[in-house]
């Protein structure tokens, strides 16, 4: 429909729509086919102004205004398009949805990305059932705006454009963004949409060494559907064989903090922008195992200097005297 919607009082365009149906049922008898249709297009045009003015006209004058606050009355829900087409009252809905979150900076992931990220084990989302998310459907994960977001769009369409592989392009707006977490639509945007794009991201952590952590993967603190490169350094390539299922227990049995000097994430800032990591307190190379009973957290600051060291010197000594200086 291109007519635009006209916003009026609800209770008077829900019996204006009654009066609508009752007369359409003497249609209904009649033989003349467009007479049946027209008659249907008028009320269609009155339930679409019902529609937009269940958000009254105050609190919201504009289609993607209506789409906002729809969203932030029901945050961490899923969204189904239906629903956004019926208070925005428009066929373009789903570009006002594009512009909350591109241009307005506004958390909002489809469901596309929902199910990738979910593919991937990077997604900890115990207040949605992704299995039930279809394609069309939309879920605000922060009532936060960021201000930063329009930004970040424009660096992420220019490397979007350049030539190379998806995981490098990732990496290339991961680096762009160090310390600063970004959502899955923009990680999937830049990979050019890739349906793999979450498998590149792990690959980049795992195989790589890139600390790109999640909430599931390190970052309790973070939105679900962020992903955040905490320092622009590659781990050594034996950390780099650690299971994800594995780090993570070994982050939540120390309290996510450096077993050494306490350092955790709330103290991070751009002038000290370490991270945490695990160690192997018998070193991989003379065969200590990837299990938690040998892994131990400590920040990127301690695991450097005991390294620096070459390892010299009894490791739990090592340990305690940083835990008391």
């Amino acid at each position: 429909m291109s007519r635009r919607p006209q916003p009026g009082d609800p209770a008077l365009l829900v019996a204006e729509v009654r009066n609508f149906l009752e007369h359409f049922e003497e249609e209904l008898h009649k033989g003349d086919l467009r007479r049946k249709v027209k008659a249907l297009v008028v009320v269609q045009y009155r339930i679409n102004d019902l529609g937009v003015s269940l958000i009254p006209a105050e609190i919201a004058k504009s289609a993607r205004e209506r789409i906002l606050q729809y969203f932030l009355a029901y945050p961490l829900t899923v969204i189904a398009g239906d629903e956004l087409f019926v208070v925005a009252g428009i066929q373009e809905w789903a570009r006002r949805v594009r512009e909350l979150r591109v241009e307005h900076g506004w958390a909002i992931i489809t469901g596309v990305t929902l199910h990738q990220m979910s593919g991937e084990d990077d997604l900890t989302a115990t207040d949605l059932d992704v299995g039930s998310i279809g394609a069309d459907d939309y879920v605000l994960i922060s009532t936060e705006q960021d201000r930063e977001a329009a930004y970040r769009w424009h660096v992420a369409n220019e490397i979007r454009r350049q030539k190379g592989a998806a995981r490098d392009k990732i990496l290339a707006y991961l680096r762009a963004n160090v310390g600063k977490p970004v959502s899955g639509e923009e990680l999937r945007y830049v990979a050019g949409e890739a349906t793999e794009w979450a498998r590149r991201i792990r690959e980049l952590r795992t195989e790589h060494g890139w600390p790109i952590a999640t909430e599931k993967t390190g970052r309790p603190d973070l939105s679900i559907g962020y992903y955040v490169l905490e320092e622009d350094r590659q781990s050594p390539e034996h950390d780099r064989v650690i299971p994800d299922a594995v780090r993570r227990e070994v982050l939540r049995r120390d309290g996510y903090v450096c077993a050494r000097c306490g350092w955790h994430q709330g103290m991070w800032n751009r002038d000290d922008p370490r991270h945490l990591e695990l160690h192997h307190i018998r070193p991989h190379a003379e065969g200590g195992s990837n299990t938690e009973d040998n892994l131990i957290t400590l920040c990127t600051v301690c695991h450097d200097l005991w390294h620096a060291a070459n390892n010299a010197g009894d490791f739990d000594v090592w340990l305690h005297a940083g835990q008391q200086s």
